[in-house]
This record gives C-alpha cells, structure tokens and sequence, in this order.
C-alpha cells in the first residue's frame, strides 16, 4: 500500500460542480483534505461550522481519518424537504388527470 492517498475533494452548486484531487498523507482528515485542496478559497462562501460534510454521500465529521481514494463531499443546504417535494410533485400530476397521478387515489374516487 502507497504511503500517499489519493482523495477526491467536491462541492456542488445548482449551475456547476467543483472536484479535486489531492495527495494526503496516511492518516489524513476530512478536515486535512478540505483545507489542502484549497476549495476554502475558491467557494469563500463555504462555511464549515454551517454546512455538513461527508465521505461518498455517508455524513460524517471533521477529524473522520481518510482511506485511499476516498471522496470527501461538501453538503449545501436542501431548499426544499424531499418528501414535500414529491408531494407537490404528485399534486400537481393528480390535478393534470393523469393516471399515474390517480393510481394512488382511493378505487372510489378515480
């Protein structure tokens, strides 16, 4: 095994994504990673006290040490809940009269 890793560092915004890749020592951080890869200063609007991170979509902190290829994630708040979203979505299929958007409606009343 290398004495090097291999790590992956992204953050995404609606309209672009942002992925380096960085060498780290062995026993490196989720903490070590974001400060060598530099993305503090290309996003100065990332706020790590605010904001959640993570290692392939798993939250995790800080001081988690980092395996060989890993991918460490910079999470930005969700606008709207997910399972609101999806109610709004089949709400709007329902009043459209579709029978996707029906299926789920009661035997009775389709």
């Amino acid at each position: 095994m290398s004495a090097n890793l291999s790590i992956d560092v992204c953050y995404a915004l609606p309209d672009a994504q942002t992925l380096i890749s960085i060498e780290l020592p062995a026993g490196a951080t989720v903490q070590q990673a974001i400060d060598a890869s530099g993305i503090l200063a290309r996003h100065p609007e990332i706020d790590l006290a605010q904001l959640r991170v993570g290692v392939y979509g798993k939250l995790k902190p800080l001081d988690t040490v980092l395996a060989d290829h890993d991918r460490v994630e910079i999470y930005r708040p969700l606008i709207v809940d997910p399972k609101m979203a999806r109610q709004r979505r089949v709400d709007k299929t329902r009043k459209e009269g579709s029978i996707e958007g029906r299926k789920w409606l009661p035997k009775d009343s389709r």
